[in-house]
């Protein structure tokens, strides 16, 4: 970490300002937690397709007929109608704790929803989603196309509103110094350990390796610092 003036931010935070004045920092979700909701979404609507269907194939002509209205409907407004009445999260997006909405951190409304989900059919060319995974891959909030254009993002949510209890270690004096750029880094990393998994925590810890070397729990000696540079004493 010596000589590096301005270290790279240690999560991918969409950082907005609220017209009171207030700094959200909003975790956005990367390809693969909103690829295993889209998976859990996708595998409803497949039972719900092969309900629908059976009932259906008794109704000869007519059925066919209406089997393929609900296909249209549950497919173009299955997400939309979740999204904007429980609160940006289809089933799938619960399950993984995500949520859309708004870029600038308001919740999704009935315009933006319908126009990000009807661009699935682009951001899918030419085959499994290759625009869509691109254009999250170059874009620094992991938005695909259908995101951009109607200017929504989809975030990590904490499940039930709850906040996680502080994990309490000592302060830990760090073994050299520090440019002010990392010592709010490392404060920073503290403030957001309770709001991460173990994995991603200690995924973000290593890329302090000269500063957690030789430590048992690299995560927690980063929140020891932390500590130590925000100048509590041991049992506070």
């Amino acid at each position: 970490m010596p000589g590096n003036p301005t270290p790279p931010p240690i999560d991918t935070l969409r950082e907005i300002q609220t017209p009171e004045g207030i700094d959200l920092h909003l975790p956005v979700a990367g390809p693969l937690p909103r690829a295993l909701a889209w998976l859990v979404d996708a595998l409803i609507r497949i039972i719900l397709y092969a309900i629908v269907g059976f009932v259906s194939a008794f109704l000869g002509r007519t059925g066919f007929g209406l089997f393929l209205v609900f296909l249209f409907l549950l497919e173009w407004f299955y997400p939309v109608v979740f999204e904007v009445l429980r609160q940006g999260q289809t089933p799938g997006k619960r399950a993984y704790g995500l949520r859309v909405l708004h870029d600038d951190g308001t919740p999704i409304g009935w315009n933006a929803s319908l126009l990000r989900n009807l661009l699935r059919v682009v951001d899918f060319l030419p085959l499994f989603y290759t625009l869509g995974l691109l254009a999250m891959l170059l874009d620094r909030h992991f938005r695909r196309l259908g995101d951009l254009a109607a200017g929504s993002v989809v975030v990590h949510v904490n499940p039930n509103g709850r906040q996680p209890s502080p994990t309490r270690v000592r302060p830990l004096r760090p073994p050299f110094p520090l440019t002010l750029d990392e010592q709010q880094a490392i404060i920073d990393f503290a403030d957001r350990v309770p709001h991460l998994t173990p994995e991603r925590a200690a995924e973000l810890a290593s890329a302090a390796a000269p500063l957690v070397q030789g430590q048992a729990d690299p995560v927690a000696a980063l929140q020891g610092m932390a500590r130590w540079l925000r100048g509590e004493e041991d049992g506070r």
